[in-house]
């Protein structure tokens, strides 16, 4: 049909659906795809075309010359795109309407009567996108009677293509100003006697199966602009489940001659309810048609005039989270019938989130999270470019379930409130009986593993060695074989991941940290004790990255030149310029060694697709710089000897009061066998990520060769094009040497959109999205409250900081940010204290901040926005709250 509309100036609303979206913009598209579902009625009237709007822009040249130079602008110069974007509304909206494009639009207006009134409205093609809604971005004109006042309306919504606001929402969403038209939607007025707005899933739970409905009288402009409260209806099934009735004091009507006025409504009318129960029900029932139309849930907004519904606008709801899709080839692990093995397809599922037990919740590339499905111990599914594990088999089990909500609570207690909020609802997780065993269990419970350094020296040999072998055998495949070599490597990845001797080392570190925790807390009445007797743990492969970094500054230190040159570093091929300086080839050799043990160390590093250290070793830069100054020479040194002797001291402090008690002697052993538990097994901790990332990186160098090869054969544009591909499919167009028409742009689009969601601890198939709450009371008032992971009380400045890259430290800062992973650790010994708003007991970023002694909280839910950067904190890390001072 589109072929049909080219060149067309006006085109009726029913000709045209969701495929004409190029040429009547969204909003245009969305209603005449309305207009066709049955029993949907929506304001007759008509489309003034993308190419009307482009004769316009065509005949002012100078618009076009400012849309390049907006579209170059610094991202962060605000006030000369709000000058550009004032010059070219001026221009637009001063440009007279093309004569025969006038009469076009002026004969369609001739079918409803000369003094007929009309709504119009912009339609861009950049709105009511799936990923993007604009909502509100460009304007519309309600009651414009007559054809000259319409015409210069249309003008008015073409110049609204660039307000402010509209700039500003393209800028953030990455979207090309040059590459928008601007359409206009004409329709006959509605003169409703209530209006609203429906959304057919819960805006603020995400909840699919209920729907809000927004209602307030007169035209649904007083809601809009915030004149009046609505009442609100919640609806699940065709049951009205909550209802708020507002007092409504104004209500928007129309002019008899033409525009719109607030008035009062009388004070007996403004009590009443704007629908009846009757007619909520009867619209959500009408939502859901639309919904089922477009395939997702929907903003729509109505209007009731006569007992009738007329739908004007359909878009869908961006904000949501999205459900969980299962992994390829991956059977859900949903709620089984009593009695059988498998899942069933429509029962109620409960998922948590990978990232933040992960202290990653940034969304994957397809690349990134299909390989982590790939490698993972259990079956993951991909929501929002986030990856979820679906929990609902282990909570119909009272035991299993049990087990989950301790395990869950120890790292993270707002997942086991969010859980806790789940499990409450009736129903929604059916209790199933516990499975009784087949048989006697053979071999009775696992040998205790023995409290022996050999042991983490030989788990840590066997990896190495699962490493250098990877690397031998994958230099040799390139092709499909290598996509076959990877499923292989990926079964050994596994195998190395779940070895039981390398879970029982883990556990015994964590267990024991746990144990003295709570015991000394009840023998002794210490909080956190175990954090002191952590400090300085040996072999603790993420600490040492930090404290070798300090080493690295110490070489850099005495050469000014090279100092001098590191300042000046703006990308990532710099370490050829260090061969002529004074103290160069020195420097060069310390950071060519540092990026040979942890190159393959990136922020965010369980997605394959971050550029790792050593693709940007620029990255560290600042960090080197911040040692350089903050730091004297041998730092690395006595520090780790610092903690050292304070936990030594604190393990003789704490025996010696042990001794003291009833059956002292019995305890202070008991505590003793303890402690040297936690300090053989404590840094293992970290060690099966490091081994998991060396083996990533190595994966990622080989399909990124692969990814150049098909940039040379001309199937890809680009190699990081590969990132936009799931490993199955890239597996298939190296054999096939094809992709998909735009998918990759598709991909991309996605990937943008999905930075704007935050993910949810716990997702439901439902779609409601829970990130739980902290049951406290034992805080300040004012403060914000999270989990104490590492004791002591710090004051200091907050240094807000979103990319590692940008970090600027000083000694004494606190850093505040979203979520560490490994990588970050070089910054903790910089830093005084710890707030992120992701994270665990036994998460990394917490394991590093014990050791290096620095008081932390974490799952400080917002806490990058109710902390400003330079204000001046008090982080409390042995009672987890943070106090803001300044």
């Amino acid at each position: 049909m589109e072929s049909a509309l080219t060149e067309q100036y006006v085109c009726g609303l029913r000709e045209v659906d969701e495929t004409q979206l190029a040429v009547v913009g969204g909003k245009g598209a969305h209603l005449g795809s309305l207009a066709r579902i049955e029993d949907v009625v929506v304001p007759d009237g008509f489309c003034v075309t993308t190419h009307a709007f482009q004769r316009v822009v065509a005949s002012q040249p100078s618009v076009e010359e400012q849309l390049d130079r907006l579209a170059r602008l610094d991202p962060d110069d605000q006030e000369a795109a709000r000058t550009l974007a004032a010059r070219i509304r001026r221009t637009v909206e001063g440009t007279a309407v093309p004569a025969d494009v006038a009469a076009a639009i002026t004969r369609s207006l001739g079918q409803y009567g000369e003094r007929a009134a009309y709504a119009v409205r912009s339609s861009a093609t950049a709105e009511d996108l799936p990923t993007a809604s604009f909502a509100g971005q460009q304007d519309t004109y309600l009651n414009v009677v007559g054809p000259e006042e319409v015409l210069r309306h249309v003008s008015r919504c073409w110049a609204s293509l660039y307000t402010d606001r509209a700039v500003a929402y393209r800028r953030r969403a990455g979207i090309d100003h040059r590459t928008v038209r601007m359409a206009v939607v004409v329709q006959r007025m509605v003169l409703p006697d209530a209006a609203g707005i429906l959304f057919t899933a819960d805006p603020v739970t995400g909840d699919r199966k209920v729907a809000t409905v927004d209602a307030g009288f007169g035209l649904g402009e007083a809601l809009v602009s915030g004149l009046v409260n609505p009442d609100v209806y919640k609806v699940r099934g065709d049951e009205v489940v909550s209802k708020a009735v507002a007092v409504k004091e104004r209500a928007v009507r129309a002019l008899a001659g033409g525009g719109t006025q607030d008035v009062a409504i009388e004070p007996r009318r403004a009590e009443q309810p704007a629908l009846t129960d009757a007619q909520v029900v009867r619209l959500v029932r009408l939502g859901r048609r639309i919904e089922a139309h477009f395939g997702a849930p929907q903003d729509i907004e109505w209007c009731l005039a006569d007992d009738g519904f007329q739908i004007v606008q359909s878009r869908p709801i961006t904000t949501l989270f999205p459900v969980p899709v299962p992994a390829p080839g991956s059977v859900p692990a949903s709620v089984a019938a009593p009695g059988t093995g498998g899942p069933a397809a429509e029962e109620n599922r409960v998922y948590v989130s990978v990232g933040h037990g992960q202290m990653m919740t940034d969304p994957m590339r397809p690349l990134g999270y299909s390989m982590w499905q790939l490698t993972a111990m259990v079956a993951m599914h991909q929501a929002g470019g986030r990856l979820f594990v679906d929990v609902t088999r282990r909570l119909a089990s009272p035991t299993s379930r049990e087990g989950l909500l301790d395990a869950l609570g120890k790292g993270d207690p707002l997942m086991r409130d969010a859980l806790a909020t789940v499990l409450g609802r009736e129903d929604f997780v059916p209790s199933l009986p516990d499975a009784v065993p087949a048989g006697p269990q053979a071999g009775g419970p696992p040998t205790p593993i023995a409290t022996d350094p050999a042991v983490v020296a030989q788990l840590i040999e066997r990896s190495r060695d699962s490493v250098a072998a990877l690397a031998r055998a994958i230099r040799t495949k390139s092709g499909p074989e290598l996509f076959d070599f990877l499923l292989e490597a990926f079964e050994e990845h596994k195998r190395v991941l779940g070895d039981p001797l390398s879970i029982q080392a883990i556990m015994a570190g964590m267990e024991a940290t746990w144990w003295l925790t709570d015991t000394l807390q009840e023998w002794l009445g210490e909080k956190n004790a175990a954090d002191t007797l952590t400090l300085s743990a040996p072999g603790n492969v993420t600490s040492e990255m930090g404290l070798e970094l300090l080493d690295l500054a110490d070489v850099i230190r005495p050469h000014p030149e090279v100092v001098a040159f590191l300042q000046r570093v703006e990308d990532e091929d710099f370490l050829d310029g260090l061969d002529g300086l004074a103290g160069g080839t020195e420097a060069r050799a310390a950071l060519e060694a540092y990026l040979d043990r942890y190159g393959m160390r990136c922020v965010g590093e369980i997605d394959i697709t971050r550029p790792r250290w050593s693709e940007r070793p620029d990255t560290l830069v600042p960090v080197i710089l911040d040692n350089v100054r903050n730091f004297a020479p041998g730092a690395a040194e006595r520090r780790f000897e610092e903690g050292r002797q304070k936990a030594r001291q604190k393990e003789r402090d704490v025996l010696t009061r042990l001794l003291a008690l009833p059956d002292g002697e019995g305890k202070a052993a008991e505590v003793k066998r303890a402690i040297d538990r936690l300090r053989t097994f404590i840094g293992y901790r970290e060690y099966p990520k490091y081994g998991i990332i060396s083996r990533y990186f190595l994966y990622k160098q080989a399909l990124l060769a692969e990814a150049d090869r098909l940039v040379q054969a001309g199937v890809l544009a680009e190699r990081e094009d590969a990132f936009y591909l799931t490993f199955q499919e890239l597996h298939e167009v190296v054999r096939t040497h094809r992709v998909p028409e735009g998918l990759v742009q598709q991909r991309r689009e996605a990937f943008r959109a999905h930075h704007a969601l935050t993910p949810p601890r716990v997702l439901t198939s439902d779609g409601e999205a829970l990130s739980g709450a902290y049951r406290r009371d034992d805080a300040p008032v004012g403060s914000l409250i999270g989990l104490a992971v590492s004791a002591g009380t710090v004051e200091g400045r907050a240094r807000v900081i979103l990319d590692m890259a940008d970090a600027d430290l000083e000694a004494g800062d606190i850093l505040v940010t979203p979520f560490t992973d490994p990588s970050w650790s070089p910054l903790f010994v910089g830093i005084a204290g710890l707030v992120t708003e992701v994270g665990g007991l036994m998460t990394h970023g917490a394991v590093i901040a014990r050791e290096y002694g620095l008081p932390a909280v974490v799952g400080v839910e917002g806490a990058t926005r109710r902390i400003r950067d330079g204000q001046r904190i008090r982080v409390h890390g042995t009672d987890g709250y943070v106090e803001i001072l300044s």
